[in-house]
């Protein structure tokens, strides 16, 4: 039987230097992801902190098993981005590695907003997604061809545990006769050992501060040495995703996935650009495709909106674009815009 929260958080917290003569107050379940059991922890000296416990299955219909050290990897994903960008992620408090736990700054709804949240009750700021860009491509920046770091991040198999099988393998299973071109994407996505990436960049995994609006980055579960192509392409679906649910804002969200582009690609060193670029057109249709039939699927897309993702993705994965100004001008013309 899993040990309780109450049993493993307090010689943790010990650990941390955070009890003093503070005590746990309440522990609280919170809701939201499917890979980890999270918790609000309130202390009696008025501190409050965020534990996550990785989950051996995560929630979802399909059968869905990931690594335990996940967890591990998102401390030094968190610790690493809070160097280069203080702010920008939560502080990890402490860590129990061999139980999958990570304790970490908690961040209060009123003074927070979820990216994901705005974005669905059709409220758009269209600084976010390029604040957004900002903060990811300086991250991919400092950590480009670090060999200290890619030492640091040896999670090859954990990434392909969480996103590259679950979303694209399992996308050219369900997809014959694209499967070849999906698994192409695959082993380029594979391959590409550029800089530090966070794997998971999605509104879900994004608030925004209520006064100054700035993002944090939070669930850095699939970070991953890799191809920062990919986290470009995650966040960029998502946007493209959203204008297939919120048709009234496309005009908007299409040109903002552009302006997140932009932003992001100036962080590239320029003699790499073309080839980057290439590698986020092929894979942001792949990625649009995967939340409607791969093992992931978003859960507010009904299903006429997901007939729509498939109309709209599966031209652009057999004819791939090289440009990502032609995959937005092609899903825009598709959605009437």
């Amino acid at each position: 039987m899993d040990e309780t929260w109450e049993a493993v958080l307090p010689p943790l917290l010990q650990r941390a230097g955070i009890f003093g003569d503070a005590r746990i107050a309440a522990i609280r379940p919170l809701t939201g992801g499917v890979s980890s059991d999270i918790v609000h922890v309130a202390l009696t000296n008025g501190q409050q902190l965020c534990a996550k416990r990785a989950l051996p299955r995560l929630k979802v219909a399909s059968v869905w098993e990931a690594p335990l050290e996940r967890n591990h990897y998102e401390a030094a994903w968190l610790r690493r981005a809070g160097l280069i960008r203080p702010g920008a992620v939560p502080a990890v408090i402490g860590e129990d590695e061999a139980r999958g736990i990570v304790v970490l700054d908690y961040l209060p709804p009123e003074d927070f907003l979820l990216w994901k949240d705005e974005l669905l009750a059709g409220r758009f700021d269209a600084k976010v997604p390029a604040a957004v860009a900002d903060t990811l491509g300086a991250i991919h920046a400092a950590t480009w061809g670090s060999a200290e770091i890619a030492a640091e991040f040896p999670t090859d198999s954990l990434f392909d545990a969480l996103r590259l099988d679950p979303y694209l393998r399992t996308l050219a299973a369900r997809t014959p006769d694209l499967s070849a071109k999906i698994l192409q994407v695959v082993e380029a996505t594979a391959t590409s050992k550029q800089a530090l990436v966070h794997g998971d960049v999605s509104p879900k995994n994004i608030l925004i501060h209520r006064r100054d609006g700035h993002p944090v980055l939070l669930d850095a579960e699939c970070a991953w040495y890799g191809d920062p192509a990919f986290d470009c392409a995650f966040c960029t679906n998502h946007l493209l995703l959203k204008a297939v649910k919120l048709p009234a804002l496309a005009h908007r969200l299409l040109p903002a996935a552009g302006a997140f582009f932009a932003t992001w690609i100036a962080h590239v060193p320029r003699t790499e650009r073309p080839a980057v670029e290439a590698r986020v057109a092929a894979l942001l249709p792949c990625l649009f495709l995967a939340r409607v039939d791969g093992k992931s699927p978003v859960e507010y897309l009904d299903a006429g909106e997901q007939d729509t993702v498939r109309r709209l993705s599966r031209p652009l994965i057999a004819e791939p674009a090289g440009r990502f100004a032609e995959v937005l001008a092609r899903i825009g013309e598709g959605l009437g815009r």
